[in-house]
C-alpha cells in the first residue's frame, strides 16, 4: 500500500498490480463498512438471515487486503533502495492526515481534546501488534536488513524461510486451539519473503495466467463457503447448546490464516501476470491507496463519524433508515464504500499535488541540518 508512496520509478509501471492495489484497497473499504460500524452485533442476531450472509461475505476481505499490499512491497522493494527521503515521504503522509484529521474532529465534538491524546497523535508508533500504520513504519524500516539478508541467501534457503513463517503462522495459526500471538511487523517480514521470493526467482509455472485464474476461483470460493458453512455451524450451536459463537471469519480474520494468504498469493499472481498496460489514470488512483486507508481508518472518532453517524450502516441494516431490505442493503453497502474511496482518493490526489513535494523539501532541510550539526558535536 504504502509502496506506491515511496518509490519513484524511472519508467511507467505497468498497471496489473496497480488495479490490483486498488481493488484491495476497495475490499479493505468494505471490511471496514462491516466491522468498524457496529453491523456484525446485529449481523450475529440473524446470522442465516440473506442480507446478514451478503453482509459476511461483504465484508471478509480485510485482512486478505493487506496481505496483497505487502506483497506487493515485497515484490518491488527487494530490489530497491530505502532513503531517508523514501521514509520521510512516508511518515509525513501520516502525520499530515494524523493532525489534520484529529483538528477537524475536535472542532466537530468527536474527541476530547487533552494532554494524553495530543501525545499519543504524536507519537509515529502506537501499538506494535496489529495496528497497521504503526506497524508497517516499523516493518519499513527492517527492509534493508531483509534486503541484504534475501540478496546473500540461496534460492532454497529463501524458499525454507519463507515457507517457515507459513508454517508458524499460516499452518498452525489455522489449527483450533492454537494460539497465534501475532504481531504484523513479523508478519509483514514473512509476506516481504514470500513476494521477494517470487520476484527474484521466477519460475515457469509463476507465470501461467490459466494457473492463476483458477488458484484464484478455487481459493476465493474456499473462502466465501468457510464463512457460509461456520455461519451454520454457529447457528446451529446457537439453537441446539444456546451458545453464540462468533466462528464466521475463522479462516480469514486474520492475515495468517490459510485462506486469507492463499486468496492474497494466487490472486497476486493473476494481477501480476494479466497483462495491462500501463494507464495513467490506474496508476495515479493507485498511488493514493495508503492515502485512502490513512483517512477512513484514522482513528475511532473518525470511525463513529463516517460508519455510525454520517452513513448510519446499522440503521440501514435494521430498516430504521430505509427499508432494511437485502437490496436496500446491497445498493448502501456498495454505494457507500464506493462513495468513501473516491473522496478519500479525491482528497489524497490534491495532498500529493499542492502540498506533498513543499512539505518534504523542508522537512527534509531541517533533518540535513540538525544531521550535520550533530556531525559536528560528535567530532568536538
Amino acid at each position: 500500500m504504502a509502496e506506491s508512496v515511496s518509490i519513484t520509478q524511472k519508467t511507467p509501471r505497468e498497471s496489473g498490480l496497480e488495479l490490483y492495489r486498488i481493488i484491495a484497497m476497495l475490499l479493505i473499504v468494505a471490511h471496514h463498512y462491516v466491522v468498524n460500524s457496529g453491523l456484525l452485533d446485529v449481523m450475529y442476531e440473524s446470522p442465516l438471515e440473506g442480507k446478514a450472509v451478503f453482509m459476511f461475505l461483504f465484508g471478509m476481505w480485510g485482512k486478505t487486503g493487506i496481505n496483497c499490499f505487502v506483497l506487493i512491497t515485497g515484490y518491488f522493494m527487494c530490489t530497491s533502495r530505502i532513503t531517508i527521503r523514501k521514509f520521510l515521504k512516508l511518515l509525513l503522509v501520516v502525520y499530515f492526515y494524523r493532525i489534520v484529521i484529529y483538528v477537524a474532529l475536535s472542532m466537530a465534538g468527536y474527541n476530547d481534546v487533552s494532554l494524553s491524546g495530543i501525545v499519543k497523535l504524536l507519537l509515529p508508533v502506537t501499538s506494535v501488534k496489529q495496528n497497521f500504520t504503526s506497524c508497517y513504519l516499523l516493518f519499513y524500516l527492517t527492509i534493508p536488513f531483509l534486503n541484504i539478508l534475501v540478496s546473500h541467501m540461496t534460492k532454497k534457503q529463501h524458499l525454507l524461510a519463507a515457507g517457515l513463517g507459513l508454517m508458524i503462522y499460516t499452518l498452525l495459526g489455522s489449527i483450533p486451539k492454537i494460539y497465534i500471538d501475532m504481531n504484523y511487523v513479523s508478519w509483514f517480514i514473512v509476506l516481504f519473503l514470500i513476494g521477494s521470493y517470487l520476484r527474484l526467482y521466477p519460475e515457469r509455472w509463476f507465470a501461467s495466467r490459466k494457473l492463476w485464474i483458477y488458484a484464484t476461483a478455487v481459493s476465493v470460493f474456499l473462502a466465501m463457503t468457510s464463512v457460509i458453512a461456520l455461519l451454520v455451524f454457529g447457528d446451529w450451536i446457537n439453537a441446539n447448546y444456546g451458545q453464540k459463537l462468533r466462528l464466521a471469519y475463522f479462516f480469514v480474520a486474520d492475515s495468517y490464516k490459510i485462506l486469507a494468504v492463499a486468496v492474497a498469493i494466487s490472486s497476486f499472481m493473476l494481477f501480476k501476470n494479466i497483462g495491462i498496460q500501463y494507464s495513467k489514470f490506474i496508476n495515479t488512483v493507485a498511488a493514493a491507496t495508503f492515502g485512502v486507508f490513512l483517512i477512513h481508518t484514522n482513528s475511532d472518532a473518525m470511525r463513529q463519524w463516517l460508519w455510525q453517524d454520517m452513513l448510519d450502516n446499522v440503521g440501514w441494516y435494521v430498516g430504521s433508515i430505509g427499508s432494511g431490505s437485502l437490496w436496500s442493503i446491497v445498493l448502501h453497502s456498495v454505494i457507500g464504500v464506493i462513495v468513501v474511496y473516491t473522496i478519500c482518493t479525491l482528497i489524497e490526489c490534491l495532498r500529493i499535488h499542492f502540498t506533498e513535494r513543499k512539505m518534504l523539501d523542508i522537512v527534509e532541510s531541517a533533518v540535513c541540518v540538525v544531521w550535520k550539526k550533530m556531525r559536528l558535536v560528535s567530532k568536538k
